[in-house]
């Protein structure tokens, strides 16, 4: 379980075949706290650390993560946002993420607005559901509150301080984020989807059952 609060961003070393997934190498002063077997999210990716020393840390990516986020278009170079788990003593400071990346996105606007930002990305149709307004999504990793909607476009304010310690101030229109909407909305997405489904069994005439 993580927060979508940055704790640092890292730069991808290495990008090795690993079976048929990959070995990401990022180089972070985490490092020096991480071990084997420690999860870290990764742009919003929940990993498993399986190497870590004072540069940096190893971990693997899966076919399917390669397929369903935007870390099997990572290169060496590139920057990546950090974050541990959150501990069970601290602080919520974002809302709850789990690094289950729900789909990829992309950046259509990006542009100042007065002292902060203004980030517009198109989602996939399938997310539109968990998007609303005033409420919660990770872009990303990045704990951001969703300040407006326009069908499948949802636009965040970014204020000064997340733009310079995150990825987003190197972020450019057209690039790819990865996506996470509040689990909250999830489950009650699914909860109201099973009600509809067993409503429309009992209502539906007997010789259609």
């Amino acid at each position: 379980m993580f927060t979508g609060i940055v704790e640092a961003t890292g730069r991808i070393a290495r990008v090795d075949p690993a079976g048929s997934g990959r070995r990401l190498r990022v180089e972070t002063a985490l490092g020096a706290e991480l071990q084997a077997g420690d999860s870290i999210a990764v742009s919003g990716v929940c990993l498993t650390v399986v190497a870590a020393d004072a540069q940096g840390f190893a971990a693997d990516i899966s076919s399917e993560t390669v397929r369903v986020t935007t870390l099997g278009d990572r290169t060496p170079g590139e920057r990546v946002n950090l974050e541990r788990p959150l501990r069970a003593d601290a602080r919520l400071g974002g809302h709850f993420v789990l690094g289950h990346v729900d789909g990829v996105g992309r950046i259509a606007a990006l542009r100042p607005d007065g002292d902060a930002y203004w980030l517009e990305v198109d989602v996939p149709e399938a997310l539109e559901t968990y998007m609303i307004s005033k409420g919660s999504i990770a872009i990303d990793g990045i704990s951001l509150t969703v300040a407006s909607l326009d069908a499948c476009r949802v636009a965040v304010a970014i204020i000064p301080f997340t733009f310079a310690h995150t990825t987003l101030g190197s972020a450019r229109v057209g690039d790819r984020v990865n996506l996470e909407g509040d689990v909250l909305g999830k489950y009650v997405a699914r909860l109201l989807e099973d009600r509809s489904v067993r409503a429309s069994r009992l209502t539906a005439p007997v010789h259609e059952r």
